[in-house]
């Protein structure tokens, strides 16, 4: 289950609730009771291939550089 993070208009407290995606916009009330809060955008960190850097032997792998 995915974790959103929230922040407190009222008492300025940064929050994080597990909840189903189908719920990540519904309204968190903060732990103080508070019920003005907003959703912060937050980044994923990416892992595995999708991140490893590029293969050496060139630009692209050798195929482009005639070697």
């Amino acid at each position: 289950m995915p974790t959103y993070a929230y922040r407190c208009r009222d008492c300025t407290d940064t929050f994080e609730l597990q909840r189903p995606m189908s719920e990540s916009g519904a309204p968190a009330p903060c732990p103080e009771g508070h019920t003005d809060t907003v959703k912060l955008l937050t980044t994923v960190a990416l892992t595995g291939a999708a991140a490893s850097p590029a293969p050496s032997g060139g630009c692209c792998g050798g195929g482009c550089c005639g070697g």
